[in-house]
């Protein structure tokens, strides 16, 4: 399990480079000039898209959902693949089923609900309080802030308090923020986890091998149309951060920072940055 003792900078390092797309794609993806987002012009499948580079272990893969498309049943899917793009003679149109059917790979449709997995003796009501800086999985430690989406306040915003003093959005909603790792295991292998708004949901697939690198797949499908990749530092919060959570601890709902004698910028920030 020594490799999943990087230290933050490198892994910071790490994360920052590979937080791109792989210039192999589905036919119906178009990657930006910088090929850190994707977005699916046409129809509802050929949206596949992969992490430039494999993952090392505890390294999150993570994207926001930028512009949905309304008129289609589903989400996005992300998961890990051991198939290095540049070896598939086609890029599969879908992710569930013909790149799963493929072997070894592991994706998940993201749902408005139901993607936590209930481990075996977990306190489900043992939730995490939304001011926990970190987030752990395993032995990995990664500043939660970046995880987390953000709504935009606005006319309607009491309805989204109750979820966002929990920093939490509705997992297929636009601002969510999806990622997809690795941790290593005693026996070798490794169990793959989904991380939803700073939330991890838990071991969705186990026994993934790691003599092969692993991928992230991202399956930007139906009512999702674009992603963005959001690079993740895994350094300290900044004290910017710190200040944020220990605001929103305080406060009854957002529209209630309007009010609070901090500078403009620290306000938009606490609000939706």
């Amino acid at each position: 399990q020594g490799q999943l003792k990087i230290a933050p900078a490198a892994m910071a390092a790490r994360c920052r480079l590979a937080a791109r797309f792989h210039y192999i794609h589905g036919t119906n993806i178009r990657l930006d000039a910088s090929r850190t987002q994707a977005t699916r012009v046409e129809s509802f499948a050929n949206g596949l898209c992969f992490s430039q580079e494999p993952l090392a272990p505890g390294q999150i893969f993570l994207v926001e959902i930028e512009e949905k498309e309304l008129g289609w049943c589903g989400h996005l899917r992300v998961g890990l693949t051991t198939h290095d793009p540049q070896s598939l003679e086609v890029v599969p149109e879908y992710s569930l089923p013909d790149l799963v059917n493929l072997g070894d790979t592991w994706v998940f449709a993201i749902t408005r609900s139901h993607n936590r997995v209930v481990v075996e003796g977990e306190d489900m009501q043992a939730r995490r309080r939304p001011w926990e800086p970190f987030l752990l999985i395993e032995r990995v430690r990664i500043p939660r802030d970046t995880l987390v989406g953000r709504s935009r306040p606005g006319r309607y915003s009491h309805i989204l308090d109750d979820l966002y003093k929990m920093n939490v959005l509705p997992a297929t909603a636009r601002r969510s923020r999806i990622g997809v790792l690795y941790t290593l295991l005693p026996d070798g292998t490794a169990d793959m986890h989904i991380v939803i708004n700073g939330e991890d949901m838990g071991p969705s697939a186990r026994g993934l091998p790691t003599t092969r690198p692993l991928y992230a797949v991202i399956d930007v499908f139906a009512s999702t149309k674009s992603v963005r990749v959001i690079p993740v530092d895994y350094g300290f919060p900044s004290l910017q951060t710190l200040c944020r959570l220990v605001i929103q601890k305080h406060i009854v709902h957002r529209l209630a920072i309007d009010v609070l004698d901090l500078p403009p910028l620290l306000k938009s920030f606490c609000q939706h940055e």
